[in-house]
């Protein structure tokens, strides 16, 4: 009898202790995978848009913060040769785009893609790619950053992951973002659309109320 209360408790004592260690790993059990910790530690610390230069499809060249010129920045990272996500992340977008009041568009905020692929995602390159989607190349731009060291710390900073498949194609996770005052705001499900916008909506609604 007092070997099964021993075992028992033991085995209580076990139980307690991996959940607390579970807890501890998974940020109070936020992060089930390692995609989700990512998610949640960039939502913990909201990191600034490091300093870069970007070329769009008309070869403007601009940086990032002249861009956005205090506007809200809605963000994808995509490469122009992708045949899986890619494609359907712009779609995505371009609904997120239609479901804003246009009122806001290009005022308060602008919607830009960029390509992880700059040796060949050129200016006419997205030019051409930009049109499958309704960009219209102004309040929603297409642009590379040239310079990779620029782009690698944009992408480490936003956790965007990449990688070569020694095929000309990458693997990357897939996602919408939401930059305000150069920090982030959002990391959104990009297969939520309707969800993306009306946190984008309701964000907008209230700084116009602040002002």
């Amino acid at each position: 009898m007092i070997q099964n209360r021993r075992t028992t408790f033991a085995m209580i004592l076990v139980v307690l202790f991996g959940t607390v260690l579970f807890y501890i790993s998974t940020d109070g059990f936020r992060a089930f995978t390692s995609e989700g910790a990512r998610t949640y530690q960039l939502m913990k610390n909201k990191p600034e848009v490091p300093p870069v230069t970007l070329q769009d499809s008309k070869e403007r060249t601009y940086t990032f913060s002249e861009f956005a010129e205090d506007k809200y920045v809605f963000l994808t990272f995509m490469y122009t040769n992708c045949k899986t996500v890619c494609p359907q992340l712009e779609l995505n977008m371009a609904k997120v785009y239609d479901l804003i009041p246009s009122k806001y568009l290009g005022e308060d905020i602008v919607f830009l893609s960029i390509s992880f692929d700059p040796t060949r995602d050129d200016s006419d390159t997205l030019a051409k790619y930009r049109t499958y989607f309704g960009s219209d190349g102004e309040t929603w731009r297409m642009a590379r950053v040239k310079d990779q060291k620029e782009l690698d710390v944009l992408l480490k900073e936003l956790g965007v992951v990449v990688i070569r498949d020694g095929d000309g194609n990458f693997q990357h996770n897939t996602a919408f973002y939401l930059i305000g005052k150069g920090h982030l705001l959002e990391v959104m499900d990009f297969t939520k659309i309707e969800e993306a916008a009306k946190t984008i909506i309701t964000i907008l609604e209230n700084e116009g109320g602040e002002s």
